[in-house]
């Protein structure tokens, strides 16, 4: 009994193990990923999936994705939770740091580039709030 209970925990360790520590696309999956560009701040991957083809789970860190064609993507989560959506050519969309299984779930190849931001976001300073002019019957007073 207690071989069974330790092995189950290894098991579920590793599953989520895995998931947790998703790796890069361009690693894990080149076939569909490629670097276009990188530097100390970002990284531009180009992503080509044909007619109904998946990746498989890997992560990104924050990024801008710019969609070069229409399509229709499904995202499965470590979960097992999935998401379908939408995209058209030209659109773009911030999404943060995710881990994800994407599939290309339209008829027509898809493609899209991302780019990728390396380290913490910089916070602009805060600006004080600027004082309102003065009314023109407060003037008078």
């Amino acid at each position: 009994m207690r071989g069974k209970y330790a092995f189950c925990v290894a098991v579920l360790c590793l599953g989520l193990g895995a998931s947790v520590f998703a790796q890069d696309p361009t690693k894990v999956d080149s076939k569909h990923y490629t670097i276009v560009s990188e530097n100390a701040y970002s990284r531009i991957v180009k992503a080509h999936y044909g007619a109904h083809e998946k990746s498989v789970m890997h992560s990104h860190p924050d990024l801008v994705a710019v969609f070069l064609t229409d399509g229709k993507v499904k995202f499965t989560f470590p979960d097992g939770k999935t998401e379908e959506r939408p995209v058209k050519a030209g659109e773009a969309m911030f999404t943060p740091a995710t881990v994800h299984l994407p599939e290309n779930v339209g008829d027509q190849p898809f493609d899209v580039i991302l780019v990728e931001f390396k380290g913490k976001a910089a916070k602009a300073p805060a600006k004080p709030a600027a004082k309102a002019a003065p009314k023109a019957e407060e003037k008078k007073k």
